[in-house]
């Protein structure tokens, strides 16, 4: 456990107070229901507006939430206690502590443990309260119970400090930090490893070319995610590969320009690819460290965040699926594995961990590929006369055409990636030659920058109120992004294909494996650089058949997708205001892209690129045709992404509708004076090594 004596640690300061604004006046559904309003995102972060729900009698023995079940277990008390009711608005006189004590309590205990001694002094200069045992249990009891959609385990959503077996500064021993760093890692493989195995293949690289990139994005998901922990927002995120960037990065992929290149087009591509990522993350980092990005929080709220996010993962569907098709037997058993463990067997706990639900994606792989072996080596994808390693523009034979599907895409013995990667081989700046700059892509590129702001803005919030005393200040959210954007930078340097920035799949990670210790990802990151200098992991992953990839990808964009939504549990989701706000910006996100991918294009043209490409190659037909070659690109690119559609819609309604700070569900993030004042903050959040001390006159960027 920790080497530090809970008892003798500093306690966290008191969370930010909710601000002293009048209730929402009750309607006839809220007199019926019992609906009670909330600041989701200051008082409890499982609240979002939902009905409340009185705690049932006494019926078990033990006193601790059912979290699965969504209810809690209601204590057995000698003397029937009165529990409070927020019909109308008003509350019964019971003999408990208020609201506002209940919350600090709750946030203030370690895991269920004995809640803290109250001081002398009460909430909001009201009169302290004593309670009994009795009435704390059922107080805390009463507060589980009150929203039970959200207070499942499996999301983690219970409340701050809520069963997290270590929280953000503490140190484990080192076997602890080995086997959870390890989990939390081999828990977060498909973000990792699965966009290098789309886009080089679609620039035309080799087995070889694929093995390369996938070891070099695992040594700078390494290195960039030690420097976001130590230099960075200093919440435990992983930084990799970002599902952000996928999109852009295969709109230019598959540009005309490129069309027919003769040679190696994967470095010609790539060496393009990545000055556009350069210069847009010397956007990103300067949005960052200047202090626009304080300024631009006030726009971003999760009503903006949800469908934006959300609409990344959707903005996938032509690729999934339509891929998985090409060997249904492998690709349905790889989701169908997925999901069977993700959610049936979620429950099942060997040696105290859920394995089914932390490693579902890779115990999915590992049974469908070791399948799909067995398959090839008793010849079930073998057929007389037909050479797999033939392409099929030269097969001759109607026989070999039939089944030359089955035979590229079911068989596991087409790639000669771990045959021919080294076994030491180290990543290096420029190793596929000088960036090339061209402001077109450059443009498109930083235009995403901002929508991976809003995505880490979403990330550092809610793993914030899982792990840490208080929400981050402005200046450490703004010294994230700005540590994001130089992090991109190595990215664009080393030649990954993709921006780095925050997986936003991190939070729903460090809530399932109950780990928030920073010290447990910063020795995972290093881990993960050692196996990036082995070659041979490289192409153990680059082996990886194209239709498993595809439908991991399937699992990950849809979970994508639902936490991209999640952050709605912030506002009041039955709002209205926001349902159309979002079905708004979800619907357009879809619907305006598909126009500008369609535009121009005849029912009988002869398009090269393969179907589930055809959405990226919308600059060379879209409806801007100016005589500006340049701004047509910009424009018709930028315009049929769908996260850039659904952000420009929900930044504008959100902050254009009227509509109340409770409504909107406002990120609340600490005052800076206050955290300053507060040990525990200034432990979280503080530069390490005393640099702190020379950014002291940057307040943007500082605690």
């Amino acid at each position: 456990m920790s080497n530090s004596d809970p008892k003798a640690r500093s306690k966290p300061g008191p969370w930010l107070p909710a601000p002293e604004s009048s209730p929402l006046p009750p309607s006839s559904w809220a007199k019926r229901t019992g609906f009670r309003p909330k600041f989701s995102g200051e008082t409890n972060v499982s609240d979002s507006g939902q009905i409340s729900l009185p705690p049932k009698p006494k019926e078990q023995s033990d006193n601790q939430p059912d979290l699965e079940a969504g209810r809690a277990r209601a204590a057995p008390t000698t003397t029937a206690t009165p529990t409070p009711a927020a019909v109308n608005g008003t509350e019964t006189a019971v003999p408990t502590e208020n609201k506002d004590q209940r919350v600090k309590r709750r946030r203030d205990s370690d895991g269920g443990g004995a809640p803290k001694k109250e001081s002398g002094h009460g909430t909001n200069g009201q009169a302290p309260v004593a309670p009994t045992e009795g009435t704390r249990r059922a107080a805390r009891n009463e507060e589980v119970v009150d929203v039970l959609p959200q207070t499942v385990e499996d999301n983690g959503f219970v409340g701050r400090h809520s069963h997290m077996k270590y929280e953000l500064r503490d140190t484990p021993g080192l076997v602890p930090i080995g086997l959870y760093g390890f989990q939390h890692y081999l828990s977060m493989l498909g973000s990792l490893i699965l966009i290098p195995l789309v886009i080089v293949p679609a620039m035309g690289g080799s087995y070889e070319d694929t093995s390369m990139v996938v070891s070099t994005v695992l040594f700078i998901s390494g290195v960039t995610t030690l420097l976001h922990t130590s230099f960075g927002s200093r919440l435990p995120l992983i930084q990799g590969p970002s599902f952000v960037y996928l999109a852009p990065a295969l709109a230019i992929i598959n540009s005309l320009e490129f069309q027919g290149l003769s040679g190696n087009n994967f470095k010609h591509i790539m060496k393009r690819l990545q000055g556009s990522i350069i210069i847009a993350s010397a956007f990103q980092a300067l949005l960052g460290y200047s202090g626009l990005m304080s300024i631009f929080l006030r726009l971003i709220n999760p009503v903006v965040v949800a469908p934006t996010i959300a609409a990344v993962g959707l903005s996938f569907y032509s690729y999934g699926f339509p891929l998985v098709g090409t060997c249904l037997e492998i690709g349905v058993a790889q989701i169908l594995l997925v999901i069977i463990f993700s959610l049936y067997l979620r429950k099942i706990s060997v040696l105290g961990h859920r394995v089914f639900l932390i490693y579902a994606v890779p115990l999915g792989l590992a049974i469908t590929w070791a399948a799909a072996f067995l398959l090839t080596e008793a010849g079930a994808y073998s057929y007389k006369g037909c050479d797999p390693n033939i392409p099929a523009s030269n097969i001759i034979s109607d026989h070999c055409r039939k089944h030359v599907s089955r035979m590229k895409h079911c068989r596991v013995d087409t790639s000669h990636a771990l045959k021919s990667s080294p076994w030491f081989r180290f990543p290096y700046p420029l190793q596929w030659g000088t960036p090339v700059f061209e402001w077109k892509m450059a443009l498109v590129m930083c235009v995403v920058s901002i929508i991976a702001s809003v995505d880490s803005v979403g990330s550092y919030h809610a793993s914030s109120l899982l792990v840490a005393s208080r929400p981050p200040t402005r200046g450490v959210l703004s010294r994230g992004i700005g540590l994001e954007g130089l992090s991109s930078v190595l990215a664009g340097l080393w030649g990954t294909g993709t921006g780095s920035t925050t997986l936003t799949e991190n939070v729903h990670t460090i809530a399932v494996t109950k780990m928030g210790s920073r010290r447990a990802v910063e020795l995972g990151a290093c881990v993960l650089i050692l196996l990036s200098l082995v070659g041979k992991v490289g192409g153990f992953i680059a082996s990886i058949p194209e239709v498993m990839v595809a439908a991991l990808l399937c699992f990950m964009w849809a979970m994508l997708t639902a936490l991209g939504l999640s952050n709605l549990r912030y506002s009041e989701a039955g709002s209205s205001r926001n349902i159309i706000i979002v079905g708004l910006s979800l619907f357009f996100s879809l619907s305006v892209p598909a126009y500008f991918q369609q535009y121009g294009i005849s029912p009988n043209s002869n398009l090269s690129v393969p179907s589930y490409f055809l959405p990226y190659i919308v600059a060379s037909h879209g409806p801007f045709r100016s005589k500006y070659g340049g701004l047509n690109y910009f424009l018709n690119t930028l315009l049929s992404l769908h996260m850039v559609i659904a952000f420009l819609v929900a930044v504008i309604l959100d902050n254009t509708v009227p509509g109340s700070r409770q409504e909107r569900g406002v990120y609340v993030w600490s005052e800076t004076e206050a955290a300053r004042r507060e040990p525990a903050v200034t432990k979280d959040y503080e530069l390490p090594f005393r640099v702190g001390r020379v950014f002291r006159w940057v307040k943007w960027v500082g605690l």
